[in-house]
């Protein structure tokens, strides 16, 4: 596979190896594929905990537990009200 790679990168990819930290383009491009696939792996596990969260949300509505949405942001509101008149 051939790989065209755009200046700003390969100037990127000389200042990585100039470093030291890196002897060569592969190694710099292997790090940068192992972040890439680790950032992958982190994102599809918060989907999947999201997805939980909003399933355990929805659970909880049905069952009547949830809070109206004006009575959420009263509470916000009360809370960095409370928070300013501290810092006065």
């Amino acid at each position: 596979m051939h790989i065209q790679i755009k200046k700003e990168h390969e100037k990127f990819i000389q200042a990585q190896i100039a470093t030291g930290r890196y002897n060569n383009p592969e190694e710099v491009a292997d790090i940068a594929f192992q972040l890439l696939e680790k950032l992958n792996v982190e994102y599809a596990q918060w989907i999947e905990e999201t997805r939980e969260k909003v399933d355990v949300a929805i659970a909880e509505l049905e069952r009547g537990e949830g809070l109206d949405g004006e009575t959420v942001v009263n509470q916000i509101l009360e809370r960095f009200q409370k928070a300013r008149e501290r810092q006065e």
